[in-house]
């Protein structure tokens, strides 16, 4: 559904970069990703990071003219999301993440769960062990809850025009 988003946003899109590192490449979410893309017609390249140093990576991804970028859930992304949607911004580079607050640090769209609803139903689960439930015998849940979220001031910097479809199904419209 991720990258079937950016494609549907951006129809004419050809050449993404996959902003992650070389274990995410290699492992589920990276095969996944290159199927997807493989399938959508795109030709998807890894743009290597090093924790704290994203030169390389983003002289990579201007260096192959890449039309888009796409980040792994990598957890270094978080603290340097700001970073990575300037370089974006600054590229012309429409931008896909997993989580809303790259979105609302400048990035055109993302795809995730919502994590807020994570952390509510971790709170049941607090409240449960409080009231002597063993850990042990508490289920594995997994996320159910996923959200879109479009900031449509970054596509207009971009000059891009997010389809109404996409738009009606938004969880979030950033104005």
């Amino acid at each position: 559904m991720f990258k079937e988003l950016l494609k549907e946003g951006l129809p004419k899109l050809r050449r993404v970069a996959y902003l992650g590192a070389k274990a995410e490449w290699e492992g589920p979410e990276g095969i996944s990703i290159r199927a997807s893309a493989r399938a959508l017609g795109l030709a998807l390249f890894l743009a290597e990071f090093r924790p704290n140093d994203y030169a390389d990576a983003f002289g990579l991804i201007a260096r192959e003219r890449s039309h888009a970028i796409i980040t792994s859930t990598n957890p270094h992304h978080y603290t340097y999301r700001g970073l990575i949607a300037e370089f974006a911004a600054r590229n012309k580079l429409p931008s896909m993440y997993y989580f809303r607050d790259f979105v609302e640090a400048g990035g055109l769209m993302s795809y995730g769960v919502d994590t807020r609803d994570i952390y509510r139903r971790a709170a049941i689960y607090v409240d449960k062990i409080l009231k002597g439930a063993k850990p042990a015998d508490l289920p594995v849940e997994q996320p159910t809850k996923f959200e879109l979220v479009i900031n449509l001031r970054t596509a207009k910097a971009l000059r891009l025009t997010i389809p109404q479809s996409m738009l009606n199904r938004a969880d979030e419209v950033i104005q």
